[in-house]
């Protein structure tokens, strides 16, 4: 039974990574006909609400400690979430920004270090300067920088960290569901505060535009977190950790096959330097996944 329930959730943790993959695609469509920031302000809310009826019980049991901590990280979330869509917004290349802030999982001891004092373990030492080489490839590929879209991403990346730490020390006894979905809706309110005073909102959004809209926000978000959620009650952590670095993959794949993006040889090499920074900075959790494979 335990195999069979482990098998289950590497099945939904793949499709989680596809449908986390999938609103890349989304939401750069949806930004053909939307404000950036209006756009994840209202993806978010949307999809706080649904998973805060799915978590609905749960949420009596919040303490308003508990809930003050959430709130707080929502709004480091918020922040993270507004450099993400500026960078999508900007970007040039899809495949490629999603390596960029998938750098927030080597950067997250780095910040724990940083904000809490933490000792990093040695595998972050080694992928560190392998991340930082893939970085400079990226940006020798555009003449020696960064450009906007890239900056946006990589301040996404690091916020991204600061977040990660701060929900596993501040919030750790707080249902995920329940979290989940309270932090979204903060995403929504700061995001959508924010875009009400700095971006021209649209008289009217065509249909097309309101149908990824609603993909990204039901499909690639409130299903995707939920599945999440599910999905990582059934499997060790190893497992997870694994399989949820392949995001940037689907995604590179999904941006070649729905925009036509092509990698040149020197993009090539810098996102594969940094997919292999996130499995050395894992590397305990592939260890561990891998041991869990054999029979």
């Amino acid at each position: 039974m335990p195999d069979q329930q482990h098998l289950k959730a590497d099945v939904l943790l793949i499709i989680v990574t596809l449908l986390a993959a999938a609103g890349w695609i989304f939401s750069k469509e949806t930004l053909q006909g939307m404000p950036p920031i209006l756009f994840i302000g209202s993806r978010f809310l949307v999809a706080g609400i649904v998973l805060g009826l799915l978590g609905l019980p749960e949420f009596k049991k919040l303490s308003a400690q508990a809930l003050k901590r959430s709130l707080m990280t929502g709004v480091v979330f918020s922040i993270a979430m507004v450099f993400w869509v500026m960078g999508l917004f900007e970007a040039e290349h899809v495949g490629e920004g999603a390596f960029i802030t998938s750098m927030g999982v080597v950067l997250v001891p780095i910040m724990a270090r940083w904000v809490f004092g933490d000792s990093p373990p040695k595998s972050t030492w080694f992928s560190l300067p392998v991340a930082i080489a893939g970085l400079a490839l990226l940006s020798l590929d555009n003449g020696l920088h960064l450009d906007s879209g890239q900056l946006y991403f990589l301040a996404a990346a690091t916020i991204f960290a600061l977040h990660f730490n701060l929900n596993t020390r501040m919030v750790a006894e707080v249902p995920v569901l329940v979290l989940t979905s309270i932090q979204l809706m903060v995403v929504g309110i700061v995001a959508l505060s924010v875009s009400s005073s700095i971006e021209a909102w649209p008289d009217q959004i065509s249909l097309n535009i309101w149908a990824w809209f609603l993909a990204s926000a039901v499909i690639a978000t409130s299903l995707r977190f939920y599945l999440q959620t599910f999905a990582q009650g059934l499997a060790p952590a190893s497992h997870a950790a694994v399989i949820l670095t392949l995001e940037p993959i689907w995604t590179t794949l999904l941006a070649g096959w729905w925009f036509g993006e092509v990698m040149s040889f020197m993009q090539l090499v810098g996102c594969g330097l940094i997919f292999s920074a996130l499995l050395i900075n894992r590397w305990q959790w592939v260890r561990l996944a891998i041991k869990g494979l054999r029979p």
